[in-house]
């Protein structure tokens, strides 16, 4: 039987090859290889300071804001160097983030939503409304806050506010959602209506969860990467990790809580 050559692997979604970040000179990143594949939910995990926000940030070029941060290496958004986006903004709007603590804009909850869309070109009411409910069904929050869509954002429980920035962060329709450690200051429940939110975009959308919580990780991720001062230990199948198929003891400590 004569077969045709094998297709193509997919492009990652992102790729990072011997990727550091420095602050002021001092390294918070070093030597990160690492492709995440389209509509996979990344997992990173680590104790503070392992270098997880670090990556995040250089994804987002946030070197572009932040006195003293540098970077090195080579990263790449589905084969295109993060470097060679010539407008930052067409950057930004492939790539949503959600920050650990709910940032709210100082505008109503429609607003919040709407602000993206109409920096885009969306004029139209009724296409607004539709982004706006979109949105926030997909983010949970619709059935909670339909009948007050003029309150401000910031009036919201932290829980609902946190599911504003995220539904703020998909009215720019992004391709790529960078999540950190957002159920910092998130009850149980509504983390868990979080991590279910998560899972249904998976099929739209790829995901990198930073996470202090290592059970999240283990509920909501394809694969995990585990950081430590500075450096990606390893990566691998969640499941496997947990399962005791990390390749590096310090994975399996830090997974077991015998620190971080």
């Amino acid at each position: 039987m004569v077969t045709g050559p094998a297709p193509p692997a997919p492009v990652p979604k992102v790729s990072a090859r011997g990727l550091g970040v420095r602050f002021h000179g001092v390294p918070a990143l070093s030597g990160v290889d690492l492709d995440v594949a389209p509509r996979e939910i990344l997992g990173i995990i680590g104790p503070a300071g392992s270098g997880k926000t670090s990556f995040l940030r250089a994804i987002n070029r946030m070197d572009e804001f932040i006195p003293g941060m540098e970077i090195e290496g080579s990263l790449s958004l589905d084969g295109r160097d993060v470097r060679r986006f010539r407008n930052l903004y067409a950057l930004r709007r492939r790539v949503g983030v959600v920050f650990p603590l709910p940032v709210g804009l100082p505008l109503s909850v429609y607003d919040n939503v709407a602000l993206s869309p109409r920096l885009s070109g969306v004029r139209g009411k009724d296409e607004l409304d539709g982004i706006v409910e979109k949105c926030l069904r997909r983010a949970a929050l619709w059935d909670e806050v339909r009948d007050r869509l003029d309150t401000l954002g910031s009036l919201l429980s932290g829980g609902q506010q946190q599911r504003l920035t995220i539904a703020r962060a998909l009215s720019q329709s992004p391709d790529l959602l960078l999540l950190d450690e957002f159920s910092i200051a998130v009850d149980p429940v509504t983390t868990m209506r979080i991590e279910d939110v998560l899972r249904e975009l998976r099929e739209e959308v790829t995901i990198i969860l930073v996470t202090n919580l290592v059970q999240q990780a283990r509920r909501v991720a394809d694969r995990t990467a585990f950081f430590l001062t500075g450096e990606m230990v390893e990566v691998g199948p969640t499941e496997a990790l947990f399962e005791g198929g990390a390749r590096d003891p310090r994975t399996t400590d830090y997974i077991e809580g015998r620190f971080g």
